[in-house]
């Protein structure tokens, strides 16, 4: 039976299209004025002063790293459970991934075992806010506090830190709170990702932004990613278009990874509906929970008393189940039309890091989570209908493994 209900096509209306018309007509399809007011637009939304949009989180996470002059003999932990992108930007800048199990009770990093990693070679931690649920900042910062006698910096600017740096990969998370704050508010630095399976979408695309720190220099760190994403250069294509600016210099060989102007008019304009598209995930979410953890399905929990995820994935885990059962739940419900997914493979389980030394019983607790995780289709498209489908569909086939 062919797909009848994907697992995450984008949200886009005429008013994305018209606004991407715009910018072709204007002249203006690479890095312009469109991406300058998104990046304003974010900056006020999540509430820093400065946030750089690039072409991926990807970019975002690896640039945050060059910025920070983190490379060759550092490690960097990072969560065994997420996807690969979390990870293969500390290889890229040639640093040394240290992997970090998760805990018994959720998907996130085990803090005590994040804390005995952390070595005089640490120089910072990427937590990953998997399916949009803001990690536990408070015992993370408790942590890298405790072990900052430990913590060696290599240049000025790691030293304005004075522990380790936490880079948080949020690139699900955009739109999540807890006490006051919006994502983008915790980590030192905060990397979204806007591809096109996101809660908002710029088809590719991806920002970091930053909280302010004493003594740091915002707008020179903005220009060194500007720099980092335009090959060195000192002006970008809107600077250089000014009457007699051509002029520029290259301060270093560097990447090319900027967003333009054509994503940008689209995350413009998905940034002004988000709240709606926000709300319509939280309704199927809540109809989805109220469904399912009446059988026992246990789910990753996007409500709490002082804030909420960003809805981004609705992750589920069927207990008792191996990696067989799960497997064969997909493919039933994948033959009733209903696509279904696992997020994520740990890490250890992949060919790319079981070359670098990784294996997966060290990481007891994230396999245990992935053998039996499924994920259901989650978007704001959703049909009262089909999340109906989805869940008939998903309650008959279960109850054979409950």
């Amino acid at each position: 039976m062919s797909t009848k209900i994907p697992f995450s096509p984008p949200d886009i209306t005429e008013a994305e299209i018209n606004e991407v018309a715009e910018a072709m007509r204007s002249g203006w399809i690479t890095t312009g004025p469109r991406t300058k007011e998104f990046e304003r637009q974010l900056s006020a939304y999540v509430g820093n002063d400065k946030t750089v949009a690039l072409n991926s989180a990807t970019a975002a996470m690896e640039l945050t790293l060059h910025v920070l002059g983190i490379g060759p003999g550092d490690e960097v932990l990072v969560p065994a459970y997420t996807y690969t992108a979390s990870c293969s930007v500390i290889c890229h800048v040639g640093a040394t991934p240290v992997m970090v199990d998760i805990s018994k009770d959720s998907f996130e990093m085990d803090y005590d075992r994040m804390a005995e990693a952390i070595t005089e070679k640490t120089k910072a931690i990427i937590p990953v806010d998997l399916g949009g649920v803001i990690c536990d900042y408070d015992a993370i910062y408790h942590v890298v506090k405790q072990k900052k006698d430990l913590f060696r910096p290599a240049n000025e600017r790691q030293k304005l830190f004075g522990r380790v740096i936490v880079i948080a990969d949020c690139a699900h998370g955009l739109g999540a709170f807890r006490s006051g704050k919006m994502a983008g508010a915790f980590a030192d630095f905060t990397c979204f990702s806007f591809h096109a399976v996101k809660n908002l979408t710029t088809a590719e695309g991806g920002a970091v932004t930053w909280r302010p720190v004493e003594g740091l220099d915002e707008q020179r760190l903005y220009q060194d990613f500007q720099n980092l994403s335009l090959h060195g250069q000192t002006k970008d294509a809107l600077h250089k278009d000014q009457p007699g600016a051509w002029e520029y210099d290259i301060v270093a060989p560097y990447y090319k990874c900027n967003m333009t102007d054509i994503t940008a008019a689209i995350g413009l304009v998905q940034l002004k509906r988000y709240p709606d598209l926000l709300k319509r995930r939280f309704e199927i979410i809540d109809r989805f929970d109220k469904v399912l953890h009446p059988l026992g399905v246990e789910t990753l929990p996007h409500v709490e008393e002082n804030g909420r995820s960003s809805g981004h994935l609705y992750i589920t885990r069927i207990p008792g189940i191996g990696e067989e059962e799960r497997n064969e739940i997909i493919v039933r419900m994948a033959e009733k039309g209903i696509a279904c997914n696992v997020h994520y493979k740990p890490l250890p389980m992949l060919t790319a890091y079981k070359n670098l030394g990784f294996r997966m019983e060290n990481y007891p607790n994230a396999y245990e989570h992935f053998r039996n995780e499924i994920t259901l289709p989650l978007f704001s498209k959703l049909t009262d209908e089909q999340v109906d489908t989805i869940l008939d569909a998903f309650v008959e086939i279960v109850k054979d493994y409950l």
